[in-house]
């Protein structure tokens, strides 16, 4: 635009923002390539005018051709690019047509000016020109808003203050600048209206540069290659506009010079701008040295301004300007403290916390554990729990890590309530989880139940459960690192033992299943002196591992007898030498078949010394005494009762009584005296029956050797 319209066919333009989003095109090929050749030809144009306004290439002869009538086609052609971008894409289709109606009022304007103004000798001011090109302004400001709604509605808090910070360092720059130049330069024998409209330019200059600047913040200062265009033609058109008040001022502006090819070039940027390629909108967040290089560099101003008013006076509306920079500066800085302490608070809050389940993770764990055992409550019980679940890895094959997630978070809420109110549950990750709880031994057992719960879950086709390793604090460990070894291998080495627990009962279930078909009267034998010795070993206070191993090989101590033939052992009257020889190896056979069963190896050595005596008359070693494992005289005992009491071919059933005056008898000759105490008293007492039914024994849960606590033997009541 032509300067103030007097019989001048330009005015300073102000160029529009343009919203990063959806400004690309997306024309055909055919279509994008004719966009750029029409562009390029633009830009070739724009040079010659350039050339000849700044150096007289062409001569005066072309000045009324470049002056006028090229000058008004390249303002016309950024119209007609940002209409036709209106009409060819829908998206933010309102924004480009206002902005282009907004140019086409601009070229109106000019071309109004060249047409008739131009030709008076004493053009009117205000005219029609400045009505025209006037209303440039408040299309541009409408535009800005269209176009940049979808990026505002998203800004930060943070960003909308480093908008109003711009906002306000671009209205006092262009107050003290162009504004308060224009004022000082001002005729008094203007009218108000005339004056109203010298102010009106510079303010609605003033006005754009602040709300793009505004845009331009809220989008972090990243905004893309179109944005950067449309702040490149801002600050030529700003550049124009300082140059045209300062020498309109002073009376020396002339038309003809290089300060006009700046508007057209800055109406051409907003043009293009209209077509460019822009990038997929993400959220803005100033970070790094960002964060206080921006305010700090508009804040500068404001200080320097208010220094300079010290000395000299400056008028009041740039010193309140500076002053309301300078304060929001101030906020800005305030809330970015807030953002970090925030985001600091969020790190930490992360840092410490498993994202899945919402426990705490293992660095939270060793912190909590630290601050256990060093602080001022450091004599305070405490168990420290390791869980690790058993059956979850085929339970994330069959159904699908989507439900293996859920699960676990699941697994964590129900651990939370397992634990509380006096511990904290974690996940550590994978599928193991911990506890760290307040509590004394019994109440570690009580955890240990209820947490193991917590943590178990069946359905169709899956069984989740969990093994666990405790370790008492500060009883058992007074450091972090110790506590966690403690219990992790506690925890292993009772994961071993119900991997191994399981592996030895479906053995076992396979070799009873064989035993019973080959000779299914021996189901119940086996059941009995099963029974009996379970019974006897409880009242002996033998402890859970070996009572476990006990009843297990009562149950298949008769198993090498499946290499005895049958009719050795369905005969009805006594057995020669050679018969004799083949049951005593079946003990041995017995032996071989079970060790071949790594979780069975223990189980074998008791089935090889079943059918030792007490005097070392027994077979296959001649063991005497103390030298037979415990749970080998037991299940002798037992196993020559339960025989004593049965029919067999060669031998009819004794009552009760008789059995027990017979063990007694034998007892510290073929039986330990000890064991045929404890058997009879159980017999007399009524204790020795065996519950009816097939159903497999139960007894006490145990924990691998060298595993066990004080607190796990208070779980089992064995």
């Amino acid at each position: 635009m032509g300067p103030r319209g007097r019989s001048v066919p330009r005015r300073p333009a102000t160029p529009s923002p343009v919203e990063p989003e959806g400004m690309e095109a997306t024309t055909p090929k055919q279509s994008r390539k004719l966009l750029r050749t029409s562009q390029a030809i633009t830009c070739a144009v724009l040079v010659a005018f350039a050339a000849h306004t700044g150096f007289g290439i062409g001569g005066r002869g072309l000045n009324s051709f470049f002056n006028d009538w090229v000058y008004n086609a390249l303002v016309l052609v950024a119209a007609v690019s940002c209409l036709l971008r209106a009409v060819r894409l829908r998206e933010r289709r309102a924004g480009w047509l206002v902005l282009g109606m907004g140019l086409a009022s601009w070229s109106t304007g000019e071309i109004y000016n060249t047409v008739h103004l131009a030709h008076l000798q004493n053009p009117p001011y205000p005219s029609l020109s400045d009505l025209l090109q006037l209303l440039f302004y408040p299309a541009s400001c409408v535009a800005l808003l269209l176009l940049a709604r979808g990026r505002v509605r998203h800004a930060r808090a943070s960003l909308w203050l480093d908008g109003i910070v711009a906002a306000l360092a671009v209205c006092m720059v262009g107050e003290v600048t162009v504004f308060h130049t224009v004022v000082a330069a001002g005729d008094k024998s203007e009218t108000p209206l005339q004056m109203a409209t010298d102010l009106a330019y510079p303010i609605g200059d003033m006005a754009i540069m602040a709300l793009v600047a505004s845009v331009f913040a809220l989008t972090a200062w990243r905004p893309g290659r179109a944005w950067t265009m449309i702040g490149a033609g801002l600050g030529l058109a700003a550049v124009a506009d300082s140059i045209f008040a300062y020498q309109n001022a002073a009376g020396t502006y002339t038309i003809g010079t290089a300060l006009d090819a700046l508007w057209p070039a800055a109406a051409l940027l907003i043009g293009f701008a209209a077509w460019e390629r822009s990038g997929a909108r993400q959220e803005a967040r100033l970070e790094g040295w960002r964060i206080l290089v921006l305010p700090v560099a508009f804040a500068l101003p404001a200080l320097g301004f208010l220094v300079y008013d010290h000395y000299e006076h400056i008028d009041g509306a740039a010193t309140a300007l500076a002053g309301m920079t300078l304060v929001t500066v101030i906020v800005r800085t305030a809330m970015t403290f807030g953002e970090n302490m925030r985001m600091l608070r969020r790190s930490r809050h992360e840092a410490l916390t498993d994202a899945l389940t919402g426990l705490g993770n293992r660095r939270s764990l060793m912190h909590d554990l630290e601050v256990a055992l060093a602080g001022p409550r450091a004599g305070t019980p405490r168990a420290l729990i390791l869980f690790d679940l058993d059956g979850f890895k085929r339970y994330n094959d069959d159904f699908g890590h989507p439900a293996g997630d859920a699960l676990l978070s699941q697994f964590g809420a129900n651990l939370i309530g397992a634990v509380a109110p006096d511990g904290r549950a974690y996940r550590l990750g994978g599928d193991e989880f911990c506890a760290l709880v307040s509590t004394d031994a019994p109440g570690a057992g009580r955890v240990v139940a209820a947490a193991t719960a917590a943590l178990s879950a069946h359905g169709s086709g899956f069984v989740v459960t969990a093994s666990h390793g405790l370790v008492l604090m500060p009883d058992e460990a007074r450091e972090p690192t110790a506590a966690l070894q403690i219990a992790d291998q506690r925890l292993y080495g009772n994961k071993n033992r119900r991997q191994a627990t399981v592996v030895s009962q479906q053995t076992r279930d396979v070799l009873m299943q064989v035993l019973q078909e080959q000779q299914p009267e021996l189901h119940e034998h086996l059941h009995e002196v099963s029974w009996l010795t379970l019974t006897v070993g409880r009242r002996m206070s033998v402890d859970v591992q070996d009572l476990s191993e006990m009843v297990r090989a009562a149950e298949l101590h008769d198993v090498g007898k499946m290499a005895v033939p049958d009719q050795i052992l369905g005969k009805p009257g006594p057995l020669d030498d050679i018969e004799q020889d083949f049951i005593r190896q079946h003990t041995i056979v017995g032996e071989r078949i079970l060790a071949a069963a790594p979780a069975l190896q223990s189980v074998a050595r008791l089935v090889r010394s079943t059918h030792e005596n007490w005097d070392g008359s027994g077979y296959p070693d001649g063991l005497a005494g103390e030298e037979i494992p415990l749970g080998a005289r037991i299940i002798a005992a037992c196993d020559a009762y339960h025989a004593m009491t049965s029919d067999r071919p060669y031998q009819a059933a004794l009552r009760p009584e008789q059995a027990v005056a017979e063990l007694r008898r034998c007892a510290g000759t073929k039986f330990d005296p000890r064991v045929v105490e404890v058997l009879s008293a159980e017999i007399e007492a009524g204790r020795a029956l065996a519950p009816e039914g097939d159903n497999e024994l139960e007894f006490p849960t145990i924990t691998a050797p060298g595993a066990e606590t004080r607190a796990d033997h208070l779980i089992d009541p064995g």
